[in-house]
């Protein structure tokens, strides 16, 4: 039998959110829909700009908000469930493990421009810094996340009057960790600070309304078992977004690699 129908028996019992889970497994289906579509243009199958078109840019913009926010959720709700530092820090070790793996794996394909502050690297600094501020106010941190979303383009349209050494250091591979950029990176993937920790604290201050009591509403839709074939299979994807992840273009760059070696050898 297949593990996917468990996992709405499987979540009344570990406190999981079916839903959030759900919301989490649709980012992935969307990412890989995307990847797939960016492998095809990087073998010259089909010939996509993915770094200017809007329609890519955008779509990955969107992808990754969905990610950070179904995070930011998350957090809530392990707040709510009252999880320990302890735990916090071994799912944080795996995520920054993962964040490594990704920049030496990347470093080994795109050695011009390997990732250095991705998904993972910005999920991993992110993580650590709100749950470091889970006391905080909701109205401050609603602040916090405004002020992360609208730094950047107004940076861009002051950075003119800043000292160039300044500048040059912000564009820089350390310092564009932060966010403020006049001039994109040569990265496969980058997901600085700003705005993206903004998009996780909206995720972590609606969560913790919602999931504050046990019993609320909010958290009843939420929690609200998976019984359908695709909210189940999407919910056991959420519950393993980072094996996933971290698996799923090696088996989709892979696998075209592999069939276009195949069609060569038959002409």
């Amino acid at each position: 039998m297949s593990r996917a129908p468990k996992t709405a028996a499987a979540s009344r019992t570990s406190g999981r959110l079916d839903r959030l889970d759900a919301l989490r497994g649709l980012a992935m289906v969307w990412m890989t829909a995307f990847h797939f579509c960016f492998d095809l243009s990087y073998l010259g199958i089909w010939a996509q700009d993915f770094y200017r078109d809007p329609f890519w840019v955008w779509q990955r913009t969107a992808i990754v908000s969905l990610f950070l926010f179904c995070a930011g959720l998350a957090q809530a709700a392990a707040l709510a469930q009252n999880v320990p530092w302890g735990r916090f820090l071994r799912r944080w070790g795996v995520v920054a493990a993962c964040a490594l793996a990704v920049s030496m794996g990347s470093y080994l394909m795109f050695p011009q421009s390997y990732i250095y502050f991705g998904v993972l690297h910005g999920m991993a600094a992110m993580l650590l810094m709100v749950r470091a501020w889970r006391g905080v106010p909701a109205w401050l941190l609603l602040v916090v996340a405004v002020i992360a979303i609208a730094l950047p383009p107004v940076y861009r349209h002051t950075a003119g009057s800043l000292p160039p050494e300044w500048m040059q250091w912000l564009n820089g591979r350390a310092g564009s960790v932060l966010g403020l950029i006049t001039t994109k990176p040569r990265t496969e993937d980058y997901v600085p600070l700003l705005p993206w920790l903004g998009i996780m604290l909206m995720g972590f201050v609606a969560g913790r309304q919602w999931f504050a009591q046990a019993t609320g509403s909010a958290r009843a839709w939420w929690s609200h078992p998976a019984r359908a074939g695709a909210m189940r299979l999407l919910a056991w994807l959420g519950r393993h977004s980072l094996p996933y992840y971290m698996l799923h273009q090696l088996v989709l760059l892979g696998g075209l690699m592999l069939v276009m070696q195949v069609l060569q050898l038959r002409h």
